[in-house]
């Protein structure tokens, strides 16, 4: 009997639109090297916005994990600091209440602009991973 092949949404936050392009071109890849079918692709203004819809989707039978893409950088005050821990909080609520895995690739909150871009692909191919590591377990 084949394996079924398990199915993803990918919710980013566009803010940071030529960043954003980067990440979900790894994210992607990565989900096609894993054998991760992305049935969804969604595109929301800024991090903020993320769980509203990751939410949604979860609540679809044809999805089994999430994947969340995005950039909070730092500012001159703690508004990104308080969004993240905002953001990450509720993206985390909503993996144990649907009993399905989200990888996060949210670059930050306080991440400066310099450090970004070293790191878009490699968030993005790790939140795939991991939403394909908690796959194969649950």
């Amino acid at each position: 009997m084949a394996e079924i092949k398990k199915r993803i949404a990918i919710v980013q936050a566009v803010f940071h639109q030529k960043e954003l392009a980067i990440m979900l071109d790894a994210a992607k890849d990565e989900a096609e090297k894993r054998g991760l079918e992305i049935v969804e692709v969604r595109s929301v203004p800024g991090s903020m916005e993320i769980p509203l819809l990751m939410d949604k989707l979860l609540q679809r039978s044809d999805i089994d994990g999430g994947v969340v893409l995005g950039v909070i950088e730092k500012g001159e005050t703690a508004h990104g600091r308080v969004m993240g821990d905002a953001v990450i909080t509720r993206l985390l609520d909503m993996e144990i209440r649907h009993q399905k895995p989200l990888g996060t690739a949210i670059l930050g909150p306080e991440i400066e602009l310099s450090q970004v871009p070293p790191r878009l692909e490699k968030y993005a191919r790790n939140a795939v991973a991991a939403v394909h590591a908690l796959l194969a377990q649950l």
